[in-house]
């Protein structure tokens, strides 16, 4: 069976560019002229990737993928988005609204089409650690559960989006060591890196917001200014000293979350 992608571009000569190419390389395309439509056919099909536009009608391309980030049917379906707003506010705000790749126009068909492929063997390879069984899946307090792309931290569960377990899962191989972001890059993302390491920075601060007691003073999940990001994970008597730390950040946290919804 083709791969299934949905293409919500409001710009027809566009849609038809990015249409012809990716079905003459073998893929079945869904299109929409805008958000609402756009939305639909994501409920409909559940394609396994989505290519979006930001400067929809209707309803732009920001607030649908918040929408369909939130929808427990459409939460897991890559997103690449594709948009003329290239400054680094831009791709943060498209990062932050729950995008998996960020391509500025105008861009190369093959660039195209290898993110694309990035995104679809990323979202559809085995499981972590399934054929790989020198690979590191606990550590101290930490421990990844491949198929619910989750994370037990101390003692309990913090569910994690795809790019965020991938995250986690590269630095918790080399835990202690500082990896470079050119080597996340290739081997989260799966494709060589560019100039705009941001991609990185905003999956970073989404993941110390759920795992560190405080994301402004990170102590597990630590930056290495000019050489990349270090996981150090405490082990013996450190843990029980840091299990009350958390656990109260934990709490405050969902304090803070049912006022902001009350």
């Amino acid at each position: 069976m083709k791969p299934c992608i949905l293409l919500i571009e409001d710009d027809q000569d566009m849609r038809d560019l990015v249409s012809g190419h990716l079905e003459h390389s073998g893929f079945d395309v869904q299109r929409a002229d805008d958000g609402i439509k756009g939305q639909a056919l994501a409920l409909q099909y559940t394609p396994d990737l989505i290519l979006l536009d930001l400067m929809l009608p209707k309803v732009d391309g920001l607030t649908l993928c918040q929408r369909l980030r939130r929808d427990d049917r459409t939460s897991g379906i890559p997103i690449l988005m594709l948009t003329a707003l290239g400054g680094t506010k831009d791709k943060v705000s498209g990062f932050n609204s729950g995008a998996d790749d960020y391509l500025t126009k105008p861009f190369d068909l093959e660039e195209l089409q290898a993110r694309v492929k990035a995104l679809l063997r990323r979202s559809d390879r085995a499981p972590v650690g399934s054929s790989n069984h020198n690979e590191i899946l606990s550590y101290g307090p930490l421990t990844l559960v491949p198929e619910r792309f989750e994370a037990i931290w101390f003692d309990t569960p913090v569910r994690l989006t795809h790019l965020e377990f991938e995250l986690l899962h590269c630095l918790l191989q080399r835990h202690g060591q500082t990896v470079a972001p050119s080597l996340i890059l290739k081997e989260v993302w799966g494709y060589e890196p560019d100039d705009d390491i941001e991609t990185i920075r905003v999956h970073v601060r989404h993941l110390r917001t759920k795992l560190e007691p405080d994301p402004r003073k990170p102590r597990f999940i630590k930056t290495v200014y000019g050489a990349g990001y270090c996981l150090e994970l405490p082990i013996g008597g450190e843990l029980d000293d840091l299990q009350d730390v958390v656990a109260i950040a934990r709490n405050e946290r969902n304090q803070d979350s049912e006022r902001a919804s009350a």
